[in-house]
């Protein structure tokens, strides 16, 4: 029952991260507005609310009231016209007739659309943890299949490194080295440069548990062969020895990229990672932490952290069935 269970999970965890960067990739497509396209009219607008007709779903167009009493912008809906709403519609697979405006998860102070912003804003949230995989892990792969082959003295000392490396701890030292960024990256710079400090502070873990598998294996019957017939150690290294080790690599790869959304969400949402007017779940998140927007707009902190929570829980539901999947103990 549990086994069933898990398989569910996991199920549903693979097509909501299937949706999700499906959803990040088509982003220019499924969005209904540019990211930064601001409606002055609208800041703060509530998420629409849409009605059907023998026509089709439709809007009404809305304006913003004061409300003297409470001192919080209510919206209003003008119900003189109703504003239908087209699909796959220049280039756009949901847009709506003008001059009716839709924001389906409402807008921020600027009045730029939430749905638009957490779409575009999964691309870097979303695609940093492969980006620093890739660098990540042939590194800690191949400097831990050398100190575990080769042992003695130089296994001493890389792994002296490397214990170094995962001493420090890890979250306030990405926190003080993006700040020690220069202020006039481009956000694009700056998100090489988390990538590449993401992947610098967790290679060192890899590496570590890939040597004891390595000390483990290199005695077997098949490696001494390999040395027999004279292949170099790098060669029998990379051919033989890593090879034995994806199973784990999987598992400890797909743990891993949660840590990565994580730490680039925290940046972001502490302004020392991607900067407004760029999207990303961390900086919109941020606008949502304000107590009035928690009490009044609750919106703006739901969706991002919804999908940060979601995407997160996802990967750990997928890594936690791959590990039973490969435990020796269950086949």
């Amino acid at each position: 029952m549990q086994n069933i269970i898990k398989n569910k999970l996991s199920l549903i965890a693979s097509l909501f991260l299937i949706c999700i960067y499906g959803l990040a990739f088509l982003a220019d497509f499924v969005a209904p507005y540019n990211p930064n396209e601001l409606h002055s009219n609208y800041g703060y607008m509530k998420p629409s609310q849409v009605y059907l007709d023998s026509k089709g779903l439709y809007v009404y167009r809305r304006t913003q009231v004061v409300d003297k009493e409470n001192y919080i912008k209510k919206s209003l809906e003008i119900k003189d016209k109703k504003y239908h709403l087209k699909f796959f519609n220049n280039n756009k697979i949901i847009s709506v007739e003008k001059p009716g405006e839709i924001f389906l998860l409402g807008t921020d102070s600027l009045g730029r659309d939430l749905l638009s912003r957490l779409l575009f804003g999964a691309r870097p949230s979303l695609t940093i943890g492969f980006i620093s995989l890739i660098i990540a892990f042939p590194l800690g792969l191949l400097y831990g299949g050398i100190s575990g082959y080769f042992g003695g003295l130089a296994d001493n000392l890389m792994m002296r490194v490397a214990e170094a490396i995962m001493s420090l701890p890890s979250f306030y030292l990405l926190i003080i080295l993006s700040a020690l960024l220069p202020a006039n990256l481009s956000n694009f710079q700056r998100f090489a440069m988390i990538t590449f400090i993401l992947s610098f502070i967790s290679w060192a873990g890899l590496a570590r548990i890939i040597r004891g598998q390595v000390l483990a294996i290199k005695e077997k019957e098949f490696i001494e062969s390999a040395r027999s017939i004279g292949l170099d150690s790098i060669s029998t290294i990379i051919k033989h020895l890593i090879p034995h080790t994806f199973s784990f690599v999987i598992i400890s790869a797909t743990l891993s990229v949660p840590s990565f959304i994580i730490g680039e969400t925290a940046l972001s949402f502490l302004g020392l990672g991607i900067n407004q007017p760029d999207p990303s779940w961390g900086n919109i998140l941020a606008e949502g932490k304000e107590l009035s927007n928690i009490l009044t707009r609750p919106w703006l902190l739901w969706s991002p952290a919804l999908l940060i929570f979601f995407s997160v829980f996802s990967f750990n539901i997928i890594g936690d069935s791959l590990r039973d999947y490969f435990d020796p103990k269950n086949s």
